[in-house]
């Protein structure tokens, strides 16, 4: 699938109602050091699904994510990612990992990081082609970076590296995103402007995105999955009293409203009878 022009985005997905999910995780469980961090987990993703991944930090989310990827074997139970085994599949998803200060230290310009992302395409110790130019040229107009290609990372603002990295996680055209706390170091105004993007690009693409923050939960959110060594997955843009529970320990959950992006949400579910 060829990412297009920011001006030339394409109508909404169509689905084969006979094609497999994209993601499907069935009972798996991981540890680290024999310490268990996912338990029975079981979650399916369908295709064009715009995945919140929630949860308190060290709660599991970034390792959720690795178990879709393939990056980390479970102890039990299967993954598969569009169809398949992730180490097979992978290379048709694009991921934007946590943003980490070492990027602005990196001696690497903004046109050489989008780049990155076409070596799993063009092999190591190979010479990037024009074709691979014109992506990551493409991209970066996408994502609104295409006047700051020859800056290097180090002069960038966190917003702008955080654009950057949205880049390289899309030039290879991938059928799933996943992104790992992409608003991290953008103010309100870059949060809302990438969130308008990724709803843009969620009409051709399966999008995941993790946050520790549920004021995040934007309006283009389709599905919740909220994580702490447990898993709950709600087909629906709120967070149920199970994963309030989750999320904050036991005990009487209300009914929560929140504004994202001004516009209001109910986040927690009515008790019965009320």
């Amino acid at each position: 699938m060829k990412i297009p022009m920011a001006d030339d985005l394409p109508g909404k997905l169509s689905p084969d109602p006979g094609q497999p999910p994209d993601i499907e995780i069935e009972e798996c469980s991981f540890s680290f050091n024999k310490a268990p961090v996912l338990r029975d987990v079981n979650v399916r993703v369908e295709h064009g699904d715009f995945v919140a991944i929630i949860g308190p930090n060290g709660g599991g989310k970034t390792t959720l994510v690795k178990l879709m990827l393939g990056l980390l074997r479970p102890d039990t139970g299967t993954v598969r990612l569009l169809g398949d085994d992730p180490e097979k599949t992978r290379r048709r998803a694009g991921y934007m990992p946590q943003y980490s200060t070492g990027e602005k230290g990196f001696p690497i310009t903004v046109m050489e990081t989008a780049l990155l992302g076409r070596l799993g395409l063009s092999g190591l110790g190979c010479r990037f082609s024009s074709k691979d130019q014109d992506a990551a040229r493409r991209v970066l107009k996408l994502v609104g970076m295409e006047e700051h290609a020859n800056k290097r990372m180090g002069d960038l603002s966190g917003g702008q590296i955080q654009r950057t990295l949205l880049a390289r996680a899309l030039v290879s055209d991938p059928e799933v995103l996943f992104l790992d706390e992409p608003m991290a170091s953008i103010d309100i105004d870059g949060q809302t402007r990438l969130f308008d993007l990724l709803g843009r690009l969620n009409e051709m693409m399966t999008i995941l995105f993790v946050t520790h923050d549920v004021g995040l939960l934007s309006r283009y959110v389709k599905s919740v999955i909220c994580v702490n060594e447990t898993v709950f997955f709600h087909h629906q843009p709120k967070i149920t009293p199970d994963m309030a529970e989750l999320l904050m320990g036991k005990g009487e959950t209300c009914p929560v409203e929140m504004v994202a992006h001004g516009l209001p949400h109910r986040v927690l579910g009515r008790h019965d009878g009320h």
